[in-house]
């Protein structure tokens, strides 16, 4: 009897079984040879970046967006992702070049909702804006920024806030990596979010709604929540952006690094894939980053990138 090499999961939103087979395949070498162009999409620039260096892709564009505001009096708004310790760094460098902030704008890419929609307030402590405030904020408030112009997800702010930043002439940078089921942002392959057509799931603007269960898998490994795979502590839904904040944003920057505690193991190198080279599909909301029209820059850890083979002598 032959046994089969792939199989259909009801739980997994994406089922086309040739895409995912076809985007497996895409090696290192193929990437390189796109020589920093995707594909489809001119308007995207593609890069592959050292392990060791990918950290400071995102660092040097937060700090020189920062000190240009400051330099040419100019207000920057800048949606920003998951709590990521780098943003410690980037404040202290900004301490250090004594770069004022007063015309910075913060936006919260995503925060944690419970079963009723209700969203963590700022002092939860595995929240998203409750990290940043620690990172970022506490250590630019006497750099001049406003307390005012830091707008994390809550019950008042997320309704209104694709209004915000819209009124706001629209997010200058959007900072952005996919999850397990090639969310963006909270963004899941949810029936939350899903629309008879592309244009219309493209228009949907910030709201809460449900996670998919791969995103609450993917966060109980994270230290907020203990680092071993409690998903009873993971709230089962979020509040978010919507696609058309990625889409009217004037640049993504969009990151593919992530590993287990650093090692090649890695939930993303698939996900990744069919987030940057598969069809775009509501069934992988990240993908539609391949339809928009201002720039967008990708990066890749050289482990993200690295070919998709099987490994006989690590199995478990």
């Amino acid at each position: 009897m032959s046994f089969p090499n792939t199989f259909h999961h009801e739980f997994y939103p994406f089922r086309n079984q040739a895409e995912i087979d076809r985007v497996r395949k895409i090696t290192r070498a193929d990437i390189d040879a796109m020589n920093g162009i995707h594909p489809k999409n001119p308007s995207i620039r593609l890069e592959v970046i050292r392990n060791d260096e990918f950290e400071m892709v995102m660092l040097t564009d937060m700090v020189k967006r920062i000190m240009d505001s400051d330099r040419y009096d100019k207000k920057v708004v800048m949606v920003m992702c998951n709590p990521n310790p780098t943003y410690r760094k980037v404040a202290y460098m900004l301490r250090e070049l004594g770069v004022n902030c007063r015309n910075v704008k913060f936006y919260m890419m995503d925060e944690w909702a419970d079963e009723d929609g209700n969203i963590a307030p700022l002092d939860y402590s595995a929240g998203f804006g409750n990290a940043f405030f620690r990172y970022m904020i506490s250590g630019i408030l006497d750099l001049g920024f406003k307390m005012e112009n830091f707008i994390y997800h809550s019950n008042e702010t997320t309704p209104v806030f694709s209004k915000m930043l819209e009124d706001d002439g629209e997010a200058d940078i959007v900072y952005s990596g996919p999850g397990w089921p090639g969310h963006l942002a909270f963004i899941d392959p949810v029936s939350d979010w899903y629309k008879p057509d592309m244009e219309e799931y493209l228009a949907q603007p910030a709201k809460v709604a449900s996670l998919h269960p791969l995103t609450i898998a993917q966060n109980s490994l994270h230290g907020g929540f203990g680092a071993s795979g409690d998903i009873s502590r993971v709230p089962p839904k979020g509040a978010m952006m919507g696609p058309r904040d990625a889409m009217k944003a004037k640049n993504v920057l969009d990151m593919h690094g992530i590993t287990t505690a650093g090692s090649h193991v890695t939930w993303q190198r698939l996900t990744s894939r069919l987030c940057i080279f598969g069809e775009p599909s509501q069934t992988v909301p990240a993908s539609i980053l391949q339809l928009r029209e201002n720039p967008t820059h990708i990066i890749m850890s050289e482990n993200l990138a690295a070919d998709i083979r099987d490994d006989e002598f690590f199995q478990y």
